[in-house]
């Protein structure tokens, strides 16, 4: 289960992929990604980015990191890349996948969440992503 869940992710990235906007792979000034451990943690890691979220989690998975990344990953794994994460360290990993909802997205958008990959209290990884028809998936920064 928790690999199928990798993968759908990464489909979702890769399939959404089309909708990311260069958006200035600029590492951000948020938070810091180390002593993650509560819920209020997860919360005030993306407020730092400038969300405001639902205060509790819609879904918290656990996951897998592949051993071996393939084609279908390359796209997501640039993502996390840009914001200065290395998705690659934690091959083979079990790591858990936090989603909120952000209330506060800039177009008015409702149905966005951000996602945090999280490993050992410390934030590997993470995504702001539309799963409508028409979706998008984009860096924790805040776009302006």
């Amino acid at each position: 289960m928790g690999a199928a869940a990798v993968l759908v992710l990464c489909g979702v990235a890769v399939a959404a992929v089309a909708g990311l906007r260069a958006s200035g792979a600029v590492v951000s000034t948020s938070a810091s990604p180390k002593g993650v451990k509560s819920n209020d943690d997860r919360v005030a890691y993306l407020e730092s980015y400038g969300w405001t979220v639902d205060p509790e989690a819609v879904s918290v998975e656990e996951l897998v990191i592949p051993e071996e990344f393939d084609d279908t990953y390359t796209q997501y794994l640039a993502l996390q890349s840009a914001q200065g994460f290395d998705l690659t360290k934690y091959a083979g990993k079990r790591v858990k996948r936090f989603a909120y909802t952000i209330t506060n997205y800039p177009s008015g958008e409702t149905g966005v969440q951000a996602g945090l990959l999280v490993y050992k209290n410390t934030v590997i990884g993470g995504e702001v992503l539309s799963s409508q028809m028409d979706g998008f998936i984009h860096g924790l920064e805040l776009p302006s």
